[in-house]
């Protein structure tokens, strides 16, 4: 608090006039005219406009007109003062230039304490954004107490966040000290907020390109389908699964009957750094986009492993299809067959054609 207190008095020592102004001495008999104080909620240029008419004898002082005119202000007008940067009025009519300009704007962000109380934490923002936030809209606040700020820094958080249950353990403390205090919970907050992204980005599969219009010949485009890249998406029907494939991938990698894929094709460097894919252990996709990873889960649910993993919609249709394998196909034998004429053999024609058609088919 101390501490605080000292810098706010550093603050206001340190003038806006540079030291010709400051060191000016008034003339001699100098006799303070009757000029009526602006503190903020009034017409600034009646104001300028008055203090000028006032001072028409020692318009002609600049450094005297800066300091009467700086003696005028009061409230909110003499904290905009104090804000000004040191030593960068030296003139008076510099002085009236800022006030014109800048003192509006200050004007409109100034905001009294009570609005602290309106800003929360929202769900996506990060503790630290939240404490940027919060610190910048307090610093538009002149003389904002400590434990007004921290009392709706408190009530910003939300009640299931560990600093909120920290901070109502522990209620008696400066704002410089919670601040500190808020530093270990925002490199936690900043880590599961990584980690979140990181998994989402892992879970959203690439949007496959849009497809070309038939100005390829259908040969070509039937080989490409048929060798589809290693690293993109793979069209084709796939075992319908209850969590991503590689949530799968990081619960069985370590199993014996996972088969490690050889090293990925083409020039590395040329490969998207953004995307890592946890099967072949490099980067150029993402692991839900494998392909080879994608056929050998298929062959380990075919030989009774990751099972557990299936959807429920999906085990009636693989024991359909593995009921289809092992069936046999039936097939249809064509035999020519070479038979004796009808007058030799003594058969009529219309029993002949029977015999035919008997021989002819086998099913």
């Amino acid at each position: 608090m101390e501490e605080a207190s000292c810098k706010e008095i550093d603050r206001v020592d340190c003038s806006p006039f540079t030291d010709e102004v400051e060191r000016a001495p008034p003339p001699k008999r100098f006799t303070m005219p009757s000029i009526t104080p602006f503190k903020g909620d009034s017409d600034l240029e009646s104001h300028l406009r008055h203090f000028k008419s006032a001072m028409i004898l020692y318009k002609a002082d600049d450094s005297l007109m800066c300091k009467v005119f700086a003696m005028t202000l009061r409230g909110a007008a003499q904290d905009w003062f104090h804000t000004l940067p040191f030593a960068s009025i030296g003139n008076f009519k510099e002085f009236a230039l800022i006030f014109t300009k800048e003192y509006p704007s200050y004007k409109t962000v100034r905001k009294h304490v009570d609005h602290l109380f309106n800003l929360h934490k929202k769900p996506d923002e990060s503790l630290r954004d939240y404490l940027r936030r919060f610190k910048a809209e307090k610093a538009n606040i002149i003389g904002c107490n400590d434990q007004v700020a921290f009392s709706a820094f408190k009530k910003g958080l939300p009640t299931e966040h560990k600093l909120y249950r920290e901070l109502a353990i522990t209620p008696s403390q400066t704002l410089a000290k919670v601040f500190v205090m808020a530093e270990p919970y925002a490199l936690w907050d900043n880590d599961c907020i990584a980690a979140k992204k990181a998994s989402q980005q892992a879970d959203h599969p690439i949007r496959q390109a849009s497809q070309k219009s038939n100005k390829f010949e259908p040969k070509a485009r039937d080989k490409r389908i048929s060798r589809p890249q290693e690293g993109g998406s793979e069209t084709g029907t796939f075992t319908e699964f209850t969590i991503p494939i590689h949530q799968i991938l990081a619960q069985v990698k370590d199993k014996p009957w996972v088969r490690r894929p050889p090293p990925l094709r083409g020039d590395p460097s040329r490969r998207d750094t953004n995307k890592y894919c946890a099967f072949h252990g490099e980067h150029g996709h993402y692991t839900n986009n494998c392909n080879a990873w994608k056929r050998h889960l298929e062959e380990l649910v075919r030989d009774c492993h990751c099972t557990k993993f299936v959807a429920k919609n999906a085990i009636q249709q693989i024991k359909d299809r593995d009921a289809a394998a092992k069936e046999p196909s039936q097939k249809v034998i064509r035999i020519n067959t070479i038979l004796p004429d009808s007058q030799e053999s003594g058969l009529t024609t219309k029993e002949c054609k029977r015999k035919i058609a008997q021989a002819t088919y086998i099913s």
